[in-house]
């Protein structure tokens, strides 16, 4: 019996040594990320990593609504299990409001469509939402919960979920984001 429990603790100490660099990477900011996003949720906490060399007027724009508290006390207006949640509209403070969640924004546009080649829709990417024009695009952006090719060329990916995947995917629609800062 004794011997059974050391080759458990053996077996969990080598899928630990393996696995242990691949955690650490995934959490790691990759080259050429900007600042990153704190989303805090009731939920738990989500972090994203920027990516301003493929979508820098997009990054600013997005970043500079964060400073504002813009996003702070909106709720997640869409929650689509398995496949992606979205916030941004200032409307979802109010929840007799909720029929029209989704429709507003911070009435102003990032103006430019910053759509690349080499950020795909893969699981944990956020982009900015759009109703049609992505230079029309406003406050609304989305996090991807499964790989999306179906987005891939429609909307500019800004940023990736370095952190909290497994919090975006509880996350049900007209959950609270209690607070979005910039780390530094």
């Amino acid at each position: 019996m004794k011997r059974d429990g050391r080759c458990k603790l053996v077996a969990y100490a080598i899928v630990f040594v393996l696995l242990a660099p691949l955690a650490m990477r995934a959490q790691q900011p990759s080259a050429g990320a900007g600042p990153t996003i704190v989303l805090e949720t009731a939920k738990g906490t989500i972090e994203i990593e920027t990516y301003p060399e493929e979508a820098p007027k997009t990054v600013e724009y997005v970043l500079a609504l964060i400073k504002k508290g813009f996003y702070n006390g909106q709720r997640f207006h869409r929650a689509e299990a398995g496949f992606v949640i979205q916030i941004g509209d200032p409307a979802t403070r109010d929840m007799t409001k909720q029929a029209t969640w989704g429709t507003g924004n911070s009435g102003t546009t990032v103006g430019v469509a910053e759509i690349t080649k080499k950020r795909k829709n893969g699981p944990g990417a956020v982009g900015l939402a759009h109703s049609g024009s992505a230079k029309d695009a406003s406050s609304q952006f989305y996090v991807t919960l499964r790989a999306a090719p179906s987005l891939d060329g429609r909307f500019a990916v800004f940023g990736q979920v370095i952190k909290g995947l497994d919090v975006a995917a509880k996350i049900q629609k007209a959950d609270v984001l209690k607070r979005a800062y910039v780390k530094e």
